[in-house]
């Protein structure tokens, strides 16, 4: 599964273990029992969610390839239940890719959170201007730095937040969900909702019966439930 997520950036899922069965057999090794019927697994599955017993939902893992922001990228390292593995621009030369953004928002003085799009399109295209002469001109000195020999370790030092990294990201689905709670939300930067968007998508077509639990019972963002 794959999706393109802003200009240049990707969500793809690489590799999973376990699925809605996976906690189900999980919660019921307490009790010397397996699967039984749809109904009575299903019937559990949403027993779990409701009394906030999570344990189980850490057997099933997702592994993810994502292509994003290193702005983007930070704010997803916060989640710091799960594995990440970065590409490294200390062994590898950046390639021209930034994002470049096709509005500009405007913080809200009633939520430092809170930030709206700009309809004057004056306005807009100034600072469109300004965001892309700014990154054409970093990556320049970046390349002028590796063709005078500095190595990539300090040359990277010029390249703006919004240079494209890459990363494995192996989050079991309990802590998926924290993720959902936070990033898949109206108060999240607009950009990391994108992503967040499609692992709820991802998460629903793989384990449908515990996404449905946890939007139920433990869901607690309101973009998920068309609140944005």
């Amino acid at each position: 599964m794959e999706y393109k997520i802003l200009d240049k950036g990707f969500l793809r899922l690489v590799d999973m273990m376990g699925d809605d069965y996976a906690a189900v057999k999980a919660a019921r090794v307490s009790y010397g029992k397996g699967i039984k019927t749809p109904e009575k697994d299903r019937n559990l599955i949403f027993y779990l969610m409701e009394h906030g017993h999570e344990t189980p939902f850490e057997h099933i893992v997702f592994t993810f390839h994502v292509k994003a922001p290193i702005f983007v990228a930070r704010q997803w390292f916060r989640h710091r239940i799960g594995s990440f593995n970065e590409a490294s621009l200390r062994y590898t030369e950046l390639k021209d890719e930034f994002y470049i953004p096709d509005h500009v928002r405007k913080n809200v003085v009633e939520d430092k959170q809170k930030a709206i799009r700009v309809d004057d399109e004056q306005l807009k295209q100034k600072a469109l201007d300004l965001i892309e002469s700014s990154i054409e001109n970093s990556y320049k000195v970046y390349k002028e730095l590796l063709e005078m020999g500095v190595a990539r370790e300090m040359a990277r030092i010029v390249l703006p937040m919004s240079s494209y990294t890459q990363f494995y990201w192996t989050v079991n689905a309990r802590s998926l969900m924290n993720f959902l709670n936070l990033r898949a939300d109206s108060h999240a930067q607009w950009e990391i909702q994108q992503y967040a968007l499609n692992i709820a998508n991802i998460f629903k077509e793989k384990c449908p019966w515990t996404f449905e639990a946890f939007l139920k019972f433990a869901y607690k963002g309101d973009l998920l439930k068309g609140g944005e």
